[in-house]
């Protein structure tokens, strides 16, 4: 159970590592925004190409800082473009790094929301549906309700959330978010 007298520990993952991402500015934008009860830690995603034989307990630290990230989190926000009608590789591959070793991954019933945000009108629905397939597979708690799916990213976020319709929606996800995993046993 969650204990009440922390804030509840977010970890966020941005599905593009341009350093001017809307998904940056994105998750950028929600930490500054956040309640005191609510932190939010964005982790970096420049890791190795996921590797089986690299997969162990003295494997890449940047991996193992992830894991440890992940793990310690009450929860995971995920926000990623939509690259060619798909996930894009670079979250792939922290999900697949993530997600082992099998049977033990730390996203095991860890809460996630899954955030997807395109300039074009149709916010990443693709990239949404295949994230979520991923984490079914793992299996994280996927959040229910909702889906964050924001096209016209560019009007919305620049260099942190200008707008204010789409700061309270992507802020109600959160404190779900949040909710959701104080509830966890």
């Amino acid at each position: 159970m969650h204990d009440i007298t922390r804030p509840t520990r977010l970890v966020g993952l941005s599905g593009s590592l341009r350093k001017a991402s809307y998904s940056r500015a994105t998750l950028s934008g929600l930490r500054d925004n956040l309640p005191l009860s609510i932190d939010l830690e964005i982790c970096d995603l420049q890791l190795p190409l996921y590797n089986e034989d690299e997969d162990r307990a003295d494997g890449p630290e940047q991996v193992r800082l992830l894991r440890k990230a992940i793990g310690a989190s009450d929860g995971v926000v995920i926000v990623t473009p939509e690259y060619n009608h798909g996930i894009p590789g670079v979250l792939k591959n922290a999900l697949d790094w993530a997600s082992r070793p099998f049977g033990k991954s730390v996203l095991i019933d860890k809460p996630v929301l899954v955030i997807t945000v395109s300039p074009a009108f149709t916010g990443g629905v693709r990239a949404h549906a295949q994230v979520n397939e991923t984490l079914l597979s793992i299996p994280a708690r996927i959040m229910a309700g909702p889906q964050v799916v924001l096209g016209g990213i560019a009007t919305k976020v620049k260099g942190g959330i200008v707008d204010t319709h789409y700061l309270a929606f992507t802020l109600e996800a959160i404190d779900r978010l949040a909710t959701m995993s104080r509830q966890r046993t």
